[in-house]
């Protein structure tokens, strides 16, 4: 049912963020953007909800957060800290990134990485530490991008709840459509706390996954030339 704007000014702001996904039939799951949904001013007016939530959490934990020091200031944290730093990929839009024309026509094997990663499961929201490499096969027409807007693009990607086959396979739809190589290859590698910290806590285990595209899903001698160059610290 359509709500008028007095009615959704009265709703919570989750709500109405909520509201406008929905009436325009968009997905919000937890690895999704929703920055496009969000209005100016309606970010602090999110942490403050968040904050009055972890607030609550910690109540039902039984922590007395009026009188113990250390607490007293959790729940604000917590909310500034999911909103503006490891859940950003989420609430803000996309850094501006820099595009120019191939004008050499490079057309030989690019590796970026490895670049740093970190990110959250969204089974537990238990850290992901971890490595990106990027592999890119340009051509003539492909769009270049400076090596540090990979970074950028790969944080903003990852700085979100997944797992993280789908990340790999979001970073790679992100860097196919603006990067628009021959071929495209990323190999991740990252250690679970889901793992290391609750469960079997396996402090050893680290999870390697990679998505193929083109010219290295096609061409065994060039996916091999690539993977041969990532010096993995399991390898």
């Amino acid at each position: 049912m359509l709500r008028s704007e007095e009615e959704l000014a009265a709703l919570p702001v989750s709500e109405r963020i909520r509201y406008r996904l929905v009436c325009a039939d968009r997905r919000f799951h937890a690895n999704d953007n929703i920055s496009a949904f969000v209005r100016d001013g309606e970010l602090p007016e999110l942490k403050q909800e968040v904050q009055a939530k972890v607030e609550e959490l910690l109540r039902a934990l039984v922590i007395d957060t009026q009188s113990d020091h250390n607490t007293q200031e959790t729940a604000k944290r917590v909310a500034k800290m999911y909103i503006d730093e490891v859940f950003r990929g989420r609430f803000h839009p996309m850094p501006a990134v820099t595009e120019f024309p191939n004008a050499e026509r490079l057309n030989e094997l690019m590796i970026v990485g490895p670049i740093t990663v970190r990110s959250a499961c969204s089974h537990h929201l238990c850290p992901i530490f971890g490595k990106v490499w990027i592999g890119l096969l340009p051509n003539e027409h492909s769009n270049l991008i400076g090596l540090s807007k990979y970074a950028r693009i790969t944080d903003w990607i990852m700085s979100r709840p997944q797992i993280q086959e789908e990340a790999v396979t979001m970073l790679a739809n992100e860097l196919q459509e603006r990067v628009r190589p021959d071929g495209l290859a990323i190999v991740m590698e990252a250690d679970h706390f889901c793992m290391h910290w609750r469960g079997v806590k396996d402090t050893d285990s680290a999870m390697v996954n990679s998505v193929m595209r083109g010219a290295f899903l096609k061409d065994p001698n060039l996916r091999r030339e690539f993977l041969s160059l990532l010096p993995r610290k399991n390898t």
